[in-house]
């Protein structure tokens, strides 16, 4: 059976692409900027433009910055805001589909996910909006130390956790509290997703497309035979009663 093929729009170093990689799909990324360590099929281009027919499932993670801190720091930046027109066009597309952002972007229905819930040294929650079910792993566990958001250095040798944002932690340490085991810069790791989220999500997602796949064409027959099976099955005595 071939795997599915996913195509990740704003795929930037790869965070997600590994994850749902790892959960089985051929990933295809697409970014407006180039990316050098992305480690698989990579077309640079505008996600918001790029052709999305030919895939089994889509992931976007469209420009955060509108949703976050960034936004009420620069009041006089415009930032893109992208969730909205993004979600129509995936859903216009007709296949299952996922769409990422930070705790504070407009998605529906959406779940969240941190890096306590898959054992990783970071606390990164973002959520996860899609046009099928996912279960949550648990509720996050923020035990032990934690590095002050402001004026410390974040290691893993000081601290249980670390926020791997900025340039205030090492690379090394950044890549391991994520779970990242290709080489991508300490800036790309600020911007990048644990791949554990998405292996999660892809493994839900991978047993979603096969039952999409095995089910019947034909859902007017389907219908018809799951209504007949219900109907009560009359003894043969009583048939050739009735004849």
């Amino acid at each position: 059976m071939r795997k599915p093929k996913l195509l990740d729009l704003f795929c930037g170093a790869g965070g997600c692409s590994v994850g749902y990689s790892r959960a089985g799909f051929d990933v295809v990324g697409v970014d407006i900027n180039p990316q050098p360590h992305y480690p698989f099929e990579f077309h640079q281009a505008d996600a918001t433009t790029y052709p999305i027919s030919g895939f089994d499932a889509i992931h976007a993670s469209p420009p955060c910055q509108k949703y976050s801190r960034l936004a009420y720091l620069h009041p006089e930046i415009d930032y893109p805001d992208l969730v909205a027109p993004v979600r129509e066009r995936l859903k216009q597309s007709g296949v299952p589909f996922v769409i990422e952002n930070v705790p504070d972007a407009p998605l529906i229905n959406a779940i969240t996910l941190c890096g306590t819930m898959f054992n990783l040294r970071v606390l990164r929650h973002r959520k996860f909006e899609s046009n099928f079910l996912i279960m949550l792993p648990g509720s996050c566990n923020h035990w032990g130390r934690m590095a002050p958001s402001k004026g410390c250095y974040h290691t893993l040798e000081n601290y249980d956790f670390i926020t791997c944002a900025g340039h205030n932690y090492k690379r090394a340490d950044g890549a391991l509290a994520m779970g990242v085991d290709w080489w991508v810069t300490r800036e790309e790791l600020s911007e990048a997703i644990p791949p554990a989220y998405t292996e999660y999500i892809g493994k839900q997602l991978r047993a979603h497309i096969v039952c999409a796949r095995s089910a019947p064409e034909n859902t007017s027959e389907a219908r018809f035979t799951t209504a007949n099976s219900r109907k009560p099955k009359l003894a043969k005595s009583a048939v050739e009663d009735k004849l």
